[in-house]
């Protein structure tokens, strides 16, 4: 299967090493330079257009939020490589490359900021990898485990929503 790696990268990239890292990266795992992808990023378009695609997402220290638009869409999260202690790149293929079992997945929940959640959760099941507070007092949460079980488990017994998995690597 040929894919066509396209890399995401939202700053500037005139003298941004890790730009420069993060194509060297794409290019020696592909065998391909990346196409370049700046500004709004359309997955769905990106998608449509050719299904075959493989977007390189990065994500650094500082960010949030950036799997929101994989809720209830056609991509998912399907491997994750580390560029530098600040960023790693997450690789994003449409839906229909999902695998099917093993690895880390990657969670998406809305909880109440109770202490009752906080307290089951241990890290064996499930660990957080980012949090955004919603103006309705809820917490919009990413978390990476091995299995989907005890996960939705402590947040259903919890009072809490699994919103689903964006993906898995």
């Amino acid at each position: 299967m040929k894919t066509f790696p396209i890399l995401y990268w939202p700053r500037n990239t005139k003298g941004d090493a890790e730009y420069h890292l993060a194509r060297k990266v794409v290019s020696s795992t592909t065998g391909v330079m990346p196409r370049l992808a700046a500004g709004d990023l359309d997955l769905a378009g990106i998608f449509a257009e050719n299904p075959d695609a493989r977007v390189y997402y990065p994500v650094f220290c500082e960010s949030t939020g950036w799997w929101g638009e994989l809720l209830g869409g056609t991509a998912v999260v399907t491997d994750k490589l580390i560029i530098s202690p600040e960023c790693q790149l997450m690789v994003i293929e449409g839906v229909h490359h999902a695998r099917a079992r093993g690895g880390t997945h990657l969670f998406a929940a809305e909880i109440y900021p109770a202490s009752g959640f906080f307290k089951k959760m241990n890290s064996g099941i499930a660990t957080v990898s980012d949090m955004l507070a919603t103006d309705s007092g809820t917490i919009l949460a990413l978390f990476s485990g091995k299995s989907p079980a005890p996960f939705i488990n402590i947040l259903e017994s919890t009072g809490n929503s699994y919103l689903g998995c964006i993906g898995r690597y």
